[in-house]
């Protein structure tokens, strides 16, 4: 554990654990500051509003500045902070008014990556040739599922919100398409904002799921895969908002 000064407006806090005892196999500095602060966000450890100082991250979590500057544009990159000359990065204010439209982006693109990534589990079935690619990232989301499993399990559902971005980003690689898994990088830090938001709500009885879409993804069944994956996310928007309208209450 590293102390750190208490700046809670330039991004400095509580002491943190140090990035190489978080870091997943193969992952660099960089991968894993964009993990540890995207969460941080998320949880609303960093508000919307806050200053992110290189100096104030470098100590919060333990590192040197130049992972940070990378970090810092990765995360503009996703919609979650933002730069501006002279004045610095902010965190920016969760994406509310922009829900509607990113909840029917995100149902068009997942729903068209589960399709592809089963047709992909098909034709390998067809031609008897297994995929090493699509199976190593197969593997992956075992692992996922079993990870998030154990934290309902356990009750820290936190780290649900992470889990469910990281097996939705697995099934667009098991998708194969380049330019799909690109549109959904483009939102993804919004989209992930509004599952954060809704995690009370949403996401146990969201996470069981997981596993009907990637049993029609491995059996090769494209159309259910898509129409599981839409309902999903569906079942997501209409959770959210129907929490956002009891919060406005």
């Amino acid at each position: 554990m590293v102390s750190v000064p208490d700046e809670s407006r330039d991004g400095a806090a509580e002491p943190v654990v140090s990035l190489g005892d978080v870091a997943r196999p193969g992952e660099g500095a960089s991968a894993t500051l964009v993990r540890l602060v995207r969460r941080d966000i998320l949880a609303g450890r960093l508000p919307a509003g806050t200053k992110l100082a290189e100096n104030g991250l470098a100590r919060r979590y333990a590192v040197s500045r130049i992972p940070v500057r990378e970090c810092l544009k990765a995360l503009e990159a996703e919609g979650l902070v933002e730069s501006k000359p002279y004045a610095g990065a902010t965190v920016v204010e969760p994406p509310v008014d922009d829900a509607e439209d990113l909840f029917a982006v995100r149902i068009f693109l997942e729903g068209a990556m589960a399709r592809r990534a089963a047709l992909r589990a098909a034709a390998q079935s067809e031609s008897g040739q297994p995929d090493p690619e699509w199976w190593g990232t197969r593997a992956v989301i075992s692992r996922i599922l079993d990870d998030g499993d154990a934290l309902i399990a356990s009750g820290e559902v936190e780290g649900l919100a992470e889990l469910n971005s990281d097996f939705h980003d697995a099934i667009a690689e098991l998708s194969g398409s380049v330019s799909l898994a690109g549109l959904l990088r483009q939102i993804a830090g919004k989209i992930r904002w509004l599952y954060a938001l809704n995690l009370v709500n949403r996401g146990i009885g969201a996470w069981g799921e997981h596993r009907d879409i990637i049993a029609a993804i491995d059996a090769g069944q494209a159309d259910r895969a898509a129409s599981l994956v839409e309902a999903h996310v569906g079942k997501s928007r209409d959770s959210y908002f129907e929490h956002v309208g009891r919060v406005g209450e």
